[in-house]
């Protein structure tokens, strides 16, 4: 089959498309066809090595953390998908590996597509609609009346997160250029911030819930929005030594961890609100809850590119620029 492979890390390349063996479904997994998978800015930072302590993965591997498809064989012990249904799946980390054209997949991690999506449109959902999910409603635990700051609206975890939080019954700010108002508009945002004319933090106040996905600088204008008790949950860092403990880190690498937020938690303890870290984990029954919002029109996947497989390594360069509106799919069938 063919496969996006990483030889090494920071190579000049940027990876290579090549021939590898289609993988055989262990007990618990099922091998899916794959028809489309997503682009995430996470699947730069892994190609760069940047995410090497947290994932170090064995060189060479498969890139990849999105996909929509077809199941074409089950391994022994899987009750909940048969030969020929349509799934779509975030893949755990250290089984990642979508961008090619078959994939062994947990039978944890894999949820029915949802039905009036297409193939492109369903690989565009797993990891922000998993990020967006965890992070409002798991972590952040986001109540009717509320009112959050989404970073970022229109990418591909802000589209999402943005809908999801509406859903929720909650007041939603966010930031975009003036080219984007509308779209985010249209989805469910109450208050849109231009963030190159306008300052978020001498307009926003009083808020319970941050979702941060931008630099240092923001995070800590961010800290401030918030009421007492508030809650700021960064998918950029600095990860913390919850996270550390909760992927059980080696002493040195939560030691590392300490240190590098330390300066956040001691800002957000002084403001009285609370930090952390949050790096999505794979979770087929909440992919299942996601799917059934999409089959209710109550959330709709934002796409802006979609590129054919031999043109994988644009379509991530495309995603680093950061000029995508939502999420940037590959066909790869």
């Amino acid at each position: 089959m063919k496969a996006f492979i990483i030889d090494k890390y920071k190579s000049k390349d940027g990876g290579r498309i090549g021939e590898v063996p289609v993988p055989e479904p262990k007990a618990g997994e099922v091998l899916v066809e794959i028809y489309a998978t997503g682009i995430n800015l996470l699947d730069s930072k892994i190609r760069s090595g940047e995410f090497k302590i947290i994932l170090p993965y064995k060189i060479p591997f498969i890139l990849g953390h999105d996909l929509a498809g077809v199941v074409t064989k089950v391994g022994i012990g899987v009750r909940r998908f048969k030969v020929g249904d349509e799934v779509y799946a975030r893949p755990a980390d250290h089984h990642i590996g979508t961008f090619a054209e078959f994939i062994a997949v947990k039978e944890a991690d894999l949820a029915l597509k949802p039905s009036d999506l297409s193939m492109e449109e369903a690989a565009s959902v797993p990891l922000v609609g998993l990020t967006a999910w965890q992070a409002l409603i798991e972590k952040g635990n986001l109540k009717r009346g509320q009112k959050v700051f989404i970073q970022a609206g229109s990418g591909g975890v802000g589209t999402f997160a943005i809908q999801l939080a509406k859903h929720l019954g909650a007041t939603v700010a966010t930031t975009t250029s003036a080219a984007n108002t509308q779209l985010v508009k249209n989805l469910g945002a109450d208050v849109v911030i231009d963030y190159r004319k306008d300052d978020f933090e001498k307009i926003l106040s009083g808020y319970d819930l941050v979702l941060n996905s931008q630099n240092a600088k923001t995070l800590e204008k961010s800290l401030r929005i918030l009421k007492p008790g508030g809650k700021l949950i960064s998918i950029s860092g600095p990860p913390d030594p919850e996270f550390a403990a909760e992927i059980g880190a080696a002493w040195y690498v939560k030691l590392f961890m300490r240190i590098l937020s330390a300066t956040t938690r001691k800002k957000a303890k002084k403001l009285n609100v609370d930090y952390s870290f949050l790096f999505m984990k794979a979770n087929g029954s909440q992919l299942a809850d996601i799917t059934s919002l999409i089959n209710a029109g109550i959330i709709r996947p934002v796409m802006d590119k979609v590129f054919p497989f031999q043109a994988i390594k644009e379509a991530i360069t495309y995603v680093e620029s950061g000029r995508a509106k939502g999420k940037v799919v590959v066909k790869v069938k």
